[in-house]
C-alpha cells in the first residue's frame, strides 16, 4: 500500500487494523515492520495520500477498491488441522465490509488464500442485500522479505483475476489501472480467478520444492564428498533449470512456505488427488529432515552431548534483512538444542528478544540461566563451545574470527548453516568449521 501511494499520488490509501498499538506504530518513527527502503517510502508519503487509521467501517464507506490482506495461517484446530489455511480473518473482513456498506465496491485478495475462496467471499458480500453491487478480484503478491520494495517498484508481473463477466472485466481494468502507473502493461497478467489463486499457491510451492530438491543433493554430496555449491552452479547454468533458490542451507521458512504447501497438499485430498498430495508432502518432510540433520551433526561433533555447553547462535530470521522469525529454522533447531540441555547465547542484529522467546514457546522465567540475549555477535561468541550461523547477514561476513576463536572453549566448532563463509579460512584459524553439502 505503501507503494501503491508513492506511485499513484493521486490515490488516497487508507491502511486500517483493528490493533490501536500496531497502527500507532505505522503512525510513528519506529515501524512495526523492518524492510529495506520501506521506512523511507512511508514517511515520504504518511499524512499526504498513505494514512493509517483504526476507523475501519468509516474507511471501508469511503473507499472504491478494498484490498482484503490479513493472515492465513494454518489450522490447528478441527477440520484440515495441520494444513488447511484458516479463512476466518478473510470471512470476518468480507463480512465486516457487507456490514458498512457504502456503495459498490471492488474487493481485492491480497491474502494468500486456497483456489475457490473468492466464492466464500462472494457470496457473503452478495448476501447482505444492501442494494449495493461487488466484485471479488484476486491480486496476490509476489514479493519477497528483505527485497520487497525492490521487487514492488520493478516487479516479474502483477497478476490479476477476475470474473469473466462484463461487470467482472471492467473491475480487473481498474485495478490494472493502478498498477499501470508504473508496471509495464505486458508485465501485468490477467487471468480467471481460480487460475490467479492457485498460481499464488504454486508458485511458492516451486519455489520450496526447489530449495528442498537442493537440500535433499547436500546430504548425498557430504556423503560422496561432492561439494554442493559446485553442484549447484553447474547445474544453474543449465537454462532449462537456472540458478535462483538452489542455495544449499538449514531449510525454507517465513510465512508463506510451508503453510503454503500445506494448504495445496490439503486442496488436493479435497479434490480426490492423494498422490498429488502425497508429492508435495515430500517438499516438507524433506525440510524437517534438514533442519534434524543439521542438529545431528552438531551434536556428532561435540562428542554426542551438548548439554551445559554455551552454544553461540548467529541469526534467528528466517532470512537476511527482515525481522520476521515466523517458521524460521531457527526455532526447530532452537529448540532442539535446548532439549539436549545446551544454554544458547543468541544474537540476530533484527529479531527482538520478545519476538524469539514468543516462537520458541519459553517464558522470560524458563529463559534464566538457559538463554542468554546478546547485543553483538560477539558477545554470543565469547566463551561458547560452538558456533551455529542460521541466518545469513551480511555483518556475519564482516566478523573477526580470529579474535572470536581466541576467546572460545576449545576445541572451538562452527557449523555454517547458510553456506555464508569460508570454512578453509576458518580451518586456518583453528576452527573445526563445517557447512551444508560441503566439507
Amino acid at each position: 500500500m505503501a507503494m501503491i501511494a508513492n506511485k499513484c499520488k493521486g490515490t488516497i490509501v487508507s491502511v486500517v487494523d483493528l490493533n490501536a498499538d500496531r497502527i500507532a506504530a505505522w503512525n510513528s518513527g519506529n515501524l512495526p515492520v523492518y524492510e529495506p527502503g520501506l521506512d523511507e517510502i512511508v514517511s515520504q508519503n504518511r499524512g499526504k495520500n498513505l494514512f493509517f487509521s483504526t476507523d475501519v467501517d468509516e474507511k471501508i464507506r469511503e473507499a472504491d477498491i478494498i484490498f482484503i490482506s490479513v493472515n492465513t495461517p494454518t489450522k490447528d484446530y478441527g477440520a484440515g488441522s495441520g494444513q488447511a489455511a484458516d479463512l476466518r480473518f478473510v470471512e470476518s473482513c468480507a463480512r465486516g465490509i457487507a456490514k458498512a456498506g457504502g456503495g459498490d465496491k471492488i474487493v481485492v485478495e491480497k491474502s494468500t488464500v486456497p483456489v475457490r475462496t473468492a466464492q466464500m467471499v462472494k457470496e457473503i458480500l452478495d448476501s447482505a442485500n444492501n442494494g449495493y453491487s461487488y466484485q471479488v478480484i484476486s491480486n496476490p503478491e509476489f514479493l519477497a522479505e528483505g527485497t520487497a520494495m525492490a521487487d514492488l517498484e520493478n516487479p516479474d508481473r502483477v497478476l490479476i483475476g477476475g470474473d469473466t463477466s462484463e461487470e467482472g472485466q471492467v473491475a480487473v481494468e481498474k485495478v490494472v489501472s493502478i498498477y499501470a502507473n508504473w508496471v509495464e502493461k505486458e508485465r501485468i497478467i490477467t487471468t480467471n480467478l481460480w487460475s490467479s489463486e492457485l498460481s499464488k499457491l504454486t508458485a511458492n510451492a516451486f519455489l520450496a520444492q526447489r530449495i528442498s530438491s537442493i537440500n535433499a543433493i547436500s546430504a548425498l554430496c557430504e556423503a560422496s564428498e561432492a561439494d554442493v555449491d559446485e553442484v549447484a552452479k553447474a547445474i544453474g547454468t543449465d537454462s532449462r533449470i537456472g540458478p535462483k533458490f538452489l542455495k544449499s542451507s538449514i531449510g525454507f521458512g517465513g510465512s508463506c512456505f510451508q503453510k503454503d504447501v500445506l494448504n495445496l497438499c490439503y486442496l488436493c485430498r479435497h479434490f480426490g488427488l492423494p498422490e498429488v498430495a502425497g508429492y508435495w508432502e515430500q517438499v516438507i518432510q524433506m525440510n524437517e529432515y534438514q533442519k534434524e540433520r543439521f542438529v545431528t551433526r552438531l551434536l556428532d561433533s561435540m562428542f554426542n552431548t551438548v548439554s551445559g555447553k554455551r552454544l553461540a547462535i548467529l541469526g534467528f530470521a528466517f532470512k537476511k534483512d527482515t525481522n520476521d522469525a515466523r517458521e524460521s529454522p531457527a526455532i526447530s533447531i532452537c529448540r532442539r538444542l535446548l532439549e539436549e540441555k545446551a544454554n544458547l547465547a543468541i544474537y540476530d542484529p533484527r529479531v527482538s528478544k520478545s519476538s524469539i522467546l514468543s516462537t520458541l514457546g519459553w517464558s522470560e522465567e524458563q529463559a534464566e540461566g538457559r538463554i542468554h540475549f546478546c547485543s553483538t555477535a560477539e558477545e554470543a561468541c565469547d566463551r561458547a563451545n560452538a558456533i551455529a550461523l542460521l541466518t545469513e547477514w551480511d555483518e556475519f561476513k564482516e566478523l573477526n574470527y580470529a579474535s572470536i576463536y581466541a576467546n572460545m572453549q576449545q576445541p572451538a566448532i562452527l557449523f555454517d548453516g547458510r553456506n555464508l563463509l569460508n570454512l578453509k579460512s576458518l580451518r586456518e584459524i583453528g576452527f573445526r568449521a563445517h557447512g551444508i553439502g560441503r566439507d
